[in-house]
This record gives C-alpha cells, sequence and structure tokens, in this order.
C-alpha cells in the first residue's frame, strides 16, 4: 500500500486494488487506486490524487451493496467511510438527527430505536451504508427514505465545497434521486433525519401484519416492527455472505391503471398497488417469475431459486455477464407483457457513468 504525502489531510492509496470485497456481487473488478475517506478535509487531497492515478474520475463507494461494476475501474475508488451520529434539533414531539455517510444503515436504524425515535423500523436490515440511502430513496414495506429526510450534505466537485440540499432539492421518487443525475460530481456526506418520539405504525403492507402476529409481536412497539421486518427480509432475500447479489435488482414497474387491467386479464393474480393519478405499481418478481426465469442460470450469473427480483453471482460471472442477463430479461419482460423493467442498483462502467 502507498501513502501520500506528509499533507495531514490526505489518505493513504493502494494501488491496483482488488474491488472483489468491496461489492456485494462479489464480482472480480480492480481499480487504479483505493482510499478510505474518514474525514471530509480528506476530500481536496484525494481530487488531487485523483487526477493522477487514471482516467475516470473518482468514484465514491459505501459497501457497494446497490452496485453492479462491469468491469475494472482506471481511476479512484474511495470507500465513504464518514462517520457520526448525534441529535442537533429536538422538542416535545420529534429529534433531528445528523448522521455520517459512511454510518452502517441497520445500525442506525438499531441506535434511533434504542433512543425512542420511530421512523426507521420499516427500515431494517437494507444493507449499505447512510450515504446510499438518498441516492437510491431506500424503501421497504410501505417507507421510503425522503418520509424522514430533512436535508442532504454533498461535497460538490464542480464547486469545491460541501453544501446542504433540502429535500425538495434532492427530488426524490421511487428509487430515484438527483443524485442519480449528478453521477460523480456529488459525493454525500451526510444526511439530517426528523425523527418522532410517537409511534405511527405502518403494517399494512404486505406480509407485514402477518409476520407480526405470527412471531406475537407489538405492531405498536418500533424494535418489534424492525424485527418483523429482518424476519421477512431473512426469509425472502439471500445473504450476500452466502451468495453474491445486491438484492432486487428490478424496480416495480409502474403503468397506467388500463394497461394493469388489461394485463390482469391474462395474469390475474398479479399484484397492483393503485398510486396517485391514475397509475399502479406492478410487482416485477411476479412478471419475472411467471416469465419463467426464476432459477435460470448462464455460467455463473443467475437468478435466485426463491426470489425472481433478485439476481445472483453463483461464483466467478463478471459484471457484464449479470448486465447481459438482466437486459435478456427485460427484453422478454417487453415483449411478453409490455411492460418496462428499469435496473434498480448502479450499473458502473470504466467512465464512472451509472448506466440504465
Amino acid at each position: 500500500m502507498n501513502v501520500a504525502n506528509a499533507n495531514p489531510d490526505a489518505c493513504a492509496i493502494e494501488r491496483n486494488a482488488n474491488l472483489s470485497t468491496h461489492n456485494t456481487f462479489g464480482v472480480t473488478a480492480r481499480a487504479a487506486g483505493l482510499a478510505i475517506l474518514r474525514q471530509p478535509e480528506q476530500i481536496p487531497s484525494l481530487l488531487e490524487t485523483a487526477a493522477t492515478l487514471g482516467s475516470a474520475p473518482p468514484l465514491l463507494l459505501g459497501d457497494g451493496s446497490n452496485v453492479l461494476l462491469l468491469g475494472d475501474y482506471p481511476g479512484l475508488v474511495v470507500v465513504n467511510a464518514l462517520m457520526g451520529r448525534a441529535p442537533i434539533d429536538e422538542d416535545d414531539d420529534s429529534v433531528i438527527v445528523e448522521i455520517g455517510a459512511g454510518e452502517n444503515w441497520d445500525a442506525l436504524v438499531d441506535w434511533s430505536i434504542a433512543r425512542g425515535w420511530n421512523g426507521l423500523q420499516n427500515l431494517a436490515l437494507i444493507p449499505g451504508r447512510v450515504g446510499a440511502a438518498p441516492i437510491q430513496n431506500i424503501g421497504a414495506y410501505g417507507v421510503e427514505f425522503d418520509s424522514v429526510c430533512t436535508a442532504v450534505q454533498i461535497y460538490d466537485r464542480e464547486q469545491t465545497q460541501l453544501r446542504w440540499l433540502s429535500r425538495e432539492q434532492c427530488q426524490f421518487g421511487y428509487r430515484d434521486s438527483v443524485f442519480k443525475n449528478a453521477g460523480v460530481s456529488w459525493w454525500v456526506t451526510a444526511v439530517r433525519l426528523k425523527l418522532q418520539r410517537k409511534i405511527v405504525p405502518r403494517t399494512d403492507y404486505a406480509g407485514l401484519a402477518e409476520e407480526l402476529q405470527l412471531l406475537k409481536l407489538d405492531a405498536a412497539k418500533a424494535a418489534d416492527i424492525a424485527t418483523a421486518v429482518r424476519s421477512l427480509r431473512r426469509r425472502k432475500l439471500p445473504d450476500p455472505a452466502q451468495i453474491g447479489n445486491a438484492g432486487s435488482f428490478f424496480k416495480n414497474p409502474i403503468v397506467s391503471t388500463k394497461q394493469a387491467q388489461e394485463l390482469a386479464k391474462h395474469l390475474p393474480a398479479i399484484p397492483r398497488y393503485p398510486q396517485d393519478n391514475g397509475w399502479e405499481k406492478l410487482s416485477a418478481g411476479y412478471l419475472i417469475d411467471q416469465a419463467g426465469w426464476k432459477d435460470f442460470r448462464v455460467g455463473d450469473a443467475g437468478v435466485h431459486a426463491h426470489h425472481a427480483l433478485v439476481l445472483v453471482n453463483h461464483g466467478a460471472a463478471s459484471g457484464r455477464d449479470l448486465y447481459r442477463l438482466a437486459n435478456q430479461i427485460s427484453a422478454d419482460i417487453a415483449k411478453r407483457w409490455d411492460v418496462i423493467l428499469s435496473i434498480e442498483p448502479r450499473v458502473i462502467d470504466s467512465t464512472g457513468m451509472c448506466m440504465r
């Protein structure tokens, strides 16, 4: 490992670094350089170093739990390890907490629950670090990140400064945000969340109320809701430590109610979730399953045997192997039912661009 100069804000740089342990798919890839970011003050020095390392812009990663690397990265990869968890404002009803982007998301859920602060319990066991939450607008069991977010701090590489974006400026959507369009120009460094002292349980999402009843848990307690959510996730989704994956690979498609009604004539059991203004969300996993893709495999790139929404690396699949399989599935669903599937993870090519 090569260490940068005597600059106190400099980071150690590992050259020709192995990225297989920095993405939960476990795909083989190497970076021209790898650094661990622990203080925001280190960013300018890292950017100076990045300019000397390769042709691609520096790429910020957390745990790589929602990323598919298509191959080697000819630039500097920076692992976000910006820590810190603290309340910064509070009243009788709520508390605003500021969280470093390198904090573990699931640990944050437990930390907030232990203090009697509610709002994150439905988002338990989502893998990755806090910095990924606003990028993807993570969500589960009827709750999304934007419901608790008040602001996101970024380092703007073009303006070379830290600045805060309001919730409105983040332009949150379904598994989407302004950060995806900003690409590598903005690095998420911290978030501010508004959590409630009084719990307002959200247990109406499919399966959650039943899981609470099955486990004899109290739906009015945040810790019990989190326990039920974790139980459901462990049963439905494969552990990346056992088989490489990034969780749900496709977004649930949103179509017009008219199209959903037509589709239901051929697939009467398809799950449908009404949205605003005449739109409905469909189950991508159900469509992929009905098309016969579950447990399909080409080499080591495959679809999980128990959850058709999850692509898996059985050992030696490359990022491009998995990407080709995803495109084959998308093309088949479009041909069968005229439904367009969008990829949920960030697909990173050698330029640092996020492909769709």
